[in-house]
């Protein structure tokens, strides 16, 4: 246990910097309101109203995120392997060659159903 110590230590630290932060800007910090400051903003342009459940998302967006998670999830593994190359010899190299041809399945499903293409 006293090998997390200075994890928990950097965490308390982290933690009390956040609450003293908070604390401080809330009782030292100016209060002025204005009718403007509390108006939502959205960069220059008029706030839409939203329906009381939130606003739609298109189905894109989903898959614009499903495609940054897979590729970003590529590059995690693909880094400490290169680094590492020559020390894993031919079992890396299979591994690797395994997991690129099933990310390349998912990437060309996403190719298949128009998700790169942007109107």
């Amino acid at each position: 246990m006293e090998l997390y110590a200075p994890i928990f230590v950097l965490g308390g630290i982290g933690a009390a910097f956040v609450v003293v932060s908070m604390v401080a800007g809330a009782l030292l910090g100016p209060k002025r309101y204005n009718r403007a400051k509390m108006q939502a903003y959205e960069c220059g342009i008029e706030p839409t109203p939203q329906p009381a459940g939130g606003g739609r998302f298109t189905v894109k967006y989903y898959m614009t995120a499903m495609m940054f998670i897979i590729f970003d999830i590529e590059i995690i593994f693909l880094i400490p392997w290169a680094v590492h190359f020559e020390a894993l010899g031919w079992f890396g190299l299979v591994a690797i060659v395994l997991f690129l041809v099933n990310v390349s399945i998912a990437y060309a499903y996403e190719w298949r159903r128009g998700g790169l293409e942007w109107d």
